[in-house]
């Protein structure tokens, strides 16, 4: 098993419009991880929701009430200042988030951060120290209107949002700060099986947007009930195996797909390692 040298690789899930998957996209990738024996830490910065750090507390109720061993990461939920005045809160903010990075490295190979559906100082600070940046957004132009506006006719990039804009500063404060790069990885969710023109349309336009943001344009997750479902047991796909619950022909096709996501996240030894660690431990 790969062991943390000097520092952990940080992946950010970021978006900051609400139900793109980013909890559901987060969590396959973590358990993804543990299952390679990688030792990851997850950090929930949306303390209101918590979405991802509950899914992990389902997983850790349904692993002891049915006796499963099913590994569970450390989990830490960092909640923004809110005393003071805006520039004491954002120097609080700086100050916990850093810390708390910095305590990670020491024994991580991956730092997961889920970052909340809206802008914050908090989700910004995330953006600036990731290695592997990721943007789920669900197949619309809703969600697209995200990363650019388009235009009404023609369906061409007219010009990039705050959120894109966002990122291309994270970039460069990430580049002075110790010359390291982002690799911003956008996942296209909840496509359709169905050919549509809605469906091309979005298409051409990542695959426009892509060359000029500069970012990866992945397929993600297809709209599927079972990713629903998992939440309150808190399981995902990969743990099938060790449980008893009932494989369908839907279950291996979404399991094949979670395989082709990690495949193409592209992450530091992900093709390297084999195995399978069983632990149980729950930190908040």
């Amino acid at each position: 098993m790969p062991k943390n040298k000097n520092k952990a690789h940080v992946i950010v899930v970021g978006n900051e419009k609400g139900g793109s998957g980013k909890s559901t996209t987060a969590m396959h990738i973590v358990v993804s991880l543990m299952k390679r024996n990688f030792n990851i830490s997850v950090v929930d910065l949306d303390s209101r929701q918590k979405s991802l750090a509950r899914y992990l507390e389902n997983r850790l109720n349904y692993a002891e009430k049915h006796k499963l061993q099913l590994s569970i990461p450390d989990v830490y939920i960092l909640s923004k200042s809110q005393e003071g005045d805006i520039d004491n809160m954002m120097f609080e903010d700086t100050k916990n988030f850093t810390d708390l990075i910095e305590e990670l490295h020491k024994d991580s190979d991956f730092i997961l951060i889920d970052c909340p559906g809206t802008d914050s100082n908090l989700a910004r600070l995330a953006h600036s120290v990731a290695d592997t940046l990721i943007t789920p957004i669900n197949d619309s132009f809703v969600d697209l209107d995200l990363l650019a506006t388009v235009n009404s006719d023609t369906y061409k990039v007219e010009k990039l949002s705050l959120y894109s804009e966002m990122v291309w500063d994270a970039r460069k404060h990430r580049a002075m700060t110790d010359r390291g790069t982002i690799d911003w990885i956008v996942m296209r969710n909840r496509v359709s099986n169905l050919d549509a023109k809605n469906k091309r349309r979005v298409h051409d336009a990542l695959k426009e947007l892509q060359k000029r943001v500069s970012f990866r344009y992945i397929q993600g997750l297809a709209e599927r009930v079972i990713y629903r479902e998992l939440f309150p047991k808190g399981l995902t796909l990969v743990d099938f195996p060790d449980t008893e619950e009932k494989v369908t022909l839907s279950h291996i096709a979404a399991r094949q797909e979670i395989r082709r996501l990690m495949s193409d996240l592209g992450l530091p030894g992900w093709n390297e390692v084999k195995g399978v660690k069983a632990e149980t431990r729950f930190s908040a």
